[in-house]
């Protein structure tokens, strides 16, 4: 008798419960439940959380404290995920974005030799417009002025300055005096391991093995710790000071003309990336209407934009959505209780900071190469009959990993189609708004 009033007690509270969460994110009226949606939030986690170590170690080399930065990271991401969650009920998980981080860190710190903390206050202002933006009409036109050829070269062309990056911490590309680079040697462990996790990840994720990236880096990591080349710290720990990189952001010093390129390119890799990502994703979770609009919209590019300088606060590169969260809305995601599993899980990664130390620059670095390719498939949707689309999407795409700087590349890609539209006959392709950015990109050129 105690024992079935324990169980319509136990049934009442998970009713309860369910009823809850039912009310405020619309469980049912999505046809999903709660359990399906934990599951999706679990999935989404695994096949993103290569971040909580990838990003570190590119912060690390900006002159970023490593375990502030691995906090930040965390923290960062976990509240771009309840944004999203609570504000717009999607299932997409947000973090510091992949190639904006490698630019904040390789091109803006390191090529153009401005503080980390300089480089924090450009993502919080390119954060800013784009959250402006997001509640006014212009990120609507400003989105559809740019041509679509240029919107694919640009995920492209971050995609191979990627690669570059990963190709060279690995030290399977290394500098030539002769030829600028050239290929270095695998009989370096390094390169050879950073080769067999590129590979490693590119036959589970294949066959589709749960977290695939994840797993490919900790087997890595553990053949470097069984040859001697990593130390073995622990795995669990109090979360370290993000005292660092609190508030760090140089907002004055980003008020310069020079950082202008910087900004618009933050802006604008972050504002398509995340376009493309959440109309990718809303189709997947069923969030388009019988007119072809997308729930939500609005409110998912807000609570993105808003994420971005939330995360500046805290010491984060743009904080972007991920596509991986296609991964979580294959497992039956469908609202915003997917994305908020991903924010706790991310709090919860911050006790792995020990683990997070260990992984070495070469699991990253086969990590960064395998992402590398997949961000290059935007160039299947360009349409090569047309030379005065083709050519300039071809000198975004190679410019950025060239010139060592997405800035440029979006820069070079963008004055090379308006003057061949311009020359071809062609101004009506040209919009209002392209040439403003063509004259700001001219002065860049001419006088800094």
């Amino acid at each position: 008798m105690d024992t079935t009033k324990q169980e319509q007690q136990a049934s009442g509270l998970h009713t309860a419960r369910s009823g809850w969460l039912d009310r405020l994110f619309k469980l049912r009226a999505h046809g999903t439940s709660v359990r399906t949606e934990l599951l999706a939030g679990l999935t989404t986690f695994v096949t993103m959380a290569y971040i909580i170590f990838v990003n570190p170690n590119i912060m690390a080399d900006a002159g970023v404290d490593h375990g502030a930065a691995f906090v930040a990271t965390c923290i960062g991401a976990a509240l771009g995920c309840l944004l999203m969650g609570l504000y717009a009920n999607w299932p997409v998980g947000l973090a510091p974005g992949m190639g904006l981080n490698a630019f904040f860190t390789y091109t803006v710190v390191g090529e153009m030799g401005y503080s980390w903390q300089i480089a924090l206050g450009a993502v919080f202002l390119s954060g800013v417009l784009f959250t402006l933006m997001s509640l006014s009409r212009i990120r609507e036109w400003l989105l559809n002025s740019i041509p679509m050829s240029l919107r694919f070269a640009m995920g492209a062309g971050v995609g191979l300055f990627l690669g570059l990056i990963g190709l060279k911490t690995a030290g399977i590309v290394v500098d030539s005096p002769a030829t600028l680079i050239t290929m270095g040697s695998f009989q370096e462990p390094t390169a050879l391991l950073a080769a067999i996790c590129f590979l490693l990840i590119a036959v589970l994720s294949h066959r589709k093995v749960f977290g695939a990236i994840l797993l490919s880096m900790l087997a890595v990591t553990g053949i470097g710790w069984a040859m001697g080349l990593v130390e073995y710290n622990g795995l669990v720990s109090m979360p370290p000071s993000l005292a660092p990189t609190w508030l760090a952001m140089d907002i004055a010093g980003a008020f310069n003309v020079a950082m202008v390129s910087v900004i618009l390119a933050f802006l604008f890799v972050n504002m398509f990336d995340t376009a493309g990502t959440l109309m990718g994703v809303a189709h997947r979770a069923q969030l388009v209407d019988e007119d072809g609009r997308i729930q939500g919209l609005s409110r998912a590019l807000k609570a993105d934009s808003t994420s971005s300088v939330v995360g500046a606060f805290v010491g984060c590169p743009p904080v972007t959505s991920y596509v991986e969260s296609a991964s979580g809305v294959a497992a039956g995601g469908r609202t915003g209780l997917t994305a908020v599993t991903v924010g706790v899980l991310f709090m919860v990664a911050m006790f792995f900071a020990p683990l997070a130390g260990m992984i070495p620059a070469y699991a990253t670095a086969g990590a960064l190469i395998y992402v590398a390719m997949l961000m290059m498939s935007g160039m299947a949707h360009i349409d090569w009959k047309d030379h005065t689309d083709t050519i300039p999407a071809i000198v975004t795409v190679v410019m950025m990993p060239l010139t060592f700087s997405i800035a440029n590349g979006i820069a070079l890609g963008f004055l090379t189609y308006a003057t061949l539209k311009l020359l071809t006959g062609q101004r009506d392709k040209v919009s209002i708004s392209l040439y403003v950015l063509c004259v700001i990109f001219i002065a860049k050129f001419a006088f800094l």
